[in-house]
């Protein structure tokens, strides 16, 4: 039997470059789509629709997209970031600032146009080299039931999210979850290439596939349970187990 905790402790994303010789097989990809068919969903809503691009063509046209970053990114990326391991271990959330660009990772750096030929290449890079990318739609104009701004909506499409990962990590496909490709300007040239109708929104998309090389282990950290739990009323400490 699959240990649930050490799969979900040993999950991890995959930002760099993945192998296009590499293709993910159809059996694997099936139980991918599969859990995520069987994630819980408010209200059984099943509220998602799924892409899957596989055509070369189709990936090389949404790796040469324009990536409209913003200076809000830049300067919200920047706050979460630690510039050492034991910053990083101190502070328990965030990111090592090492696994981002140079642009991503300088204090006050502006979006001018060299910024933007960095992010755009990048951009390609990742999405060209993916030999499967899993486009994740939704319907903003449906929700829940008695849910303002569909924030059970939300939670069910991260439960379809979370699914699809813990079962590639299980079959040793790592995932990227891209948010970049629900943003206007690229979404807007995503729905003509998939043509995708105009009230259905792109959530995420994930990247599958095999690294090009040996991925780069960063160190990775979580708050302990004690540091977000709390007994019988906030800000009462639970006991130890």
């Amino acid at each position: 039997m699959i240990d649930t905790l050490k799969l979900i402790r040993e999950r991890r994303s995959e930002r760099g470059m993945f192998d296009p010789g590499k293709p993910v097989s159809k059996k694997d990809l099936s139980k991918i789509l599969e859990a995520g068919r069987w994630a819980p969903t408010a209200h059984n809503m099943q509220n998602f629709e799924i892409v899957v691009v596989d055509d070369k063509k189709l990936i090389a046209a949404i790796g040469n997209i324009k990536n409209f970053a913003s200076n809000i990114f830049l300067r919200e990326n920047y706050a979460q970031l630690s510039f050492s391991e034991k910053e990083l271990l101190r502070k328990k959330t965030g990111l090592l600032a090492a696994m981002f660009p140079p642009a991503w990772r300088t204090p006050g750096t502006k979006l001018d146009k060299a910024t933007e030929n960095e992010m755009a290449v990048r951009f390609g890079r990742l999405i060209q080299t993916t030999p499967v990318l899993l486009i994740v739609l939704y319907d903003p104009g449906k929700r829940a039931p008695a849910s303002e701004g569909d924030f059970l909506g939300i939670i069910s499409l991260g439960c379809a999210m979370e699914n699809m990962l813990l079962m590639a990590s299980s079959l040793g496909v790592r995932c990227h979850v891209m948010s970049v490709l629900s943003s206007r300007p690229v979404e807007k040239e995503i729905k003509k290439f998939l043509g995708i109708p105009k009230h259905l929104k792109i959530a995420f998309a994930l990247r599958l596939g095999y690294p090009a090389a040996a991925p780069t282990k960063h160190l990775r950290v979580r708050r302990e349970v004690k540091d977000f739990t709390h007994h019988n009323r906030y800000g009462r400490k639970m006991p130890a187990f």
